[in-house]
């Protein structure tokens, strides 16, 4: 198994990463195949403070957070837009404010505060921090307080591989690639993965290192098959820059540009067409294919296909369960339709028996994946050599 994260041990509870000077948590990300050497990249947990500063211009939102940080003990100093909090109790006041004002505020509360922790002993030097600082849902997700911090922390990554087969001829001729992780001697889902690193605001990095996951471990056995890979377009800021170790890793891997299929979920795709768009064009003019994911029915499918033009259209599980039902067939046949009119080629997922297989095809279905074709496995392949390079800022 080609794993694609290496990870140096660390305590089962994320709490116990922070009482270590500079704690943080390395991951090794494979670059490419077999032999090649591994990159190296860094979860930032948050050590114990003494010291907090919060931002926000929700004028309501502060005077609870200093209602909070007062019954725990906190010295307060507050000026119009910015609160700052003083322990003097070695830390422990601040832990015990961080845990009580995770349940004192809504999910939008903190999100519209920004907030520092132990800066340098100027008090200038803590304000210019607030300007990249995370917000407090992030800061509280990243201590452990409101998201299981340590399952993406101290995870070992690694990507399975779901074949995807021509209906016509059953021949394989892609592979969809589903990060996994190992975490503390149970397995993690990339569901769980990419839930506990939206929160904690490291979506971006865990969706560059998915990717490039997918990448390396299909290196050395891919062949001519097409690689599907899930992506959060949102997690992409700037195309240009972004996409560089992607565009770096489909080379190392020796695969194909045209090779790679960069799967867009409908839902992600509605919230931002413009910045769609524009990471769209970016995957296209590097010679990646482009497939619009979970597609089921209602005016926004029909819309977004008009939109995305995607080479591939893949048909939503829930969707391909309903057959035989008649509604589910109209709508299967209707995606179908408009999506051969753009030239896309349609793929059902969670085919799970002949009779779906069958439902499928005659609806217009090209491509298939699903338990009656195969489950997500990891490749066999021998284990990539370390090296430890200086790790990235």
């Amino acid at each position: 198994m080609v794993r694609c994260a290496v990870l140096p041990p660390c305590s089962p509870r994320p709490r116990a990463c922070r009482s270590r000077p500079g704690a943080s948590v390395i991951l090794l990300a494979v670059a490419s195949t077999i032999g090649a050497a591994r990159r190296r990249e860094e979860w930032d947990l948050p050590e114990a403070a003494t010291r907090v500063l919060l931002a926000s211009a929700a004028e309501h939102v502060l005077p609870a957070v200093a209602a909070v940080a007062r019954a725990v003990g906190l010295s307060t100093f507050a000026a119009p837009g910015l609160l700052d909090l003083a322990d003097e109790h070695d830390g422990l006041a601040v832990e015990l404010f961080f845990d009580r004002i995770s349940r004192a505020l809504t999910g939008a509360e903190a999100d519209a505060v920004r907030v520092a922790t132990d800066p340098a002993n100027e008090y200038t030097a803590l304000v210019r921090a607030l300007l990249t600082a995370p917000t407090l849902a992030q800061e509280l997700a990243r201590r452990g307080v409101t998201a299981e911090v340590g399952v993406l922390a101290e995870a070992e990554l690694w990507s399975a591989y779901q074949p995807v087969v021509d209906l016509a001829g059953r021949s394989v001729v892609a592979y969809e690639a589903l990060l996994r992780g190992d975490s503390d001697g149970r397995a993690v889902d990339g569901g769980d993965l990419f839930f506990v690193a939206d929160s904690a605001g490291w979506l971006p990095r865990l969706d560059r290192v998915g990717r490039e996951c997918a990448i390396a471990g299909a290196a050395g056995w891919l062949g001519d098959a097409d690689l599907f890979v899930n992506t959060h377009p949102t997690s992409v800021l700037r195309p240009d820059a972004d996409l560089d170790s992607t565009e770096q890793a489909v080379a190392l891997a020796g695969l194909h540009p045209g090779q790679l299929v960069l799967e867009v979920g409908e839902r992600a795709a509605v919230a931002d067409r413009g910045h769609l768009l524009a990471v769209l064009e970016s995957y296209r003019a590097r010679g990646w294919r482009v497939a619009l994911d979970e597609v089921a029915a209602g005016w926004s499918s029909a819309s977004l296909l008009d939109v995305v033009r995607p080479e591939v259209v893949k048909l939503g599980r829930p969707l391909v369960a309903a057959l035989p039902d008649d509604g589910a067939r109209a709508v299967v046949r209707t995606v179908a339709a408009h999506a051969h009119r753009l030239g896309a080629v349609v793929v059902a997922e969670g085919v799970e028996d002949e009779r779906a297989a069958e439902e499928v095809t005659a609806l217009g279905a090209d491509l298939a994946q699903g338990w009656l074709f195969g489950r997500p496995e990891a490749p066999a392949v021998a284990p990539a050599a370390e090296v430890s390079p200086d790790p990235t800022p």
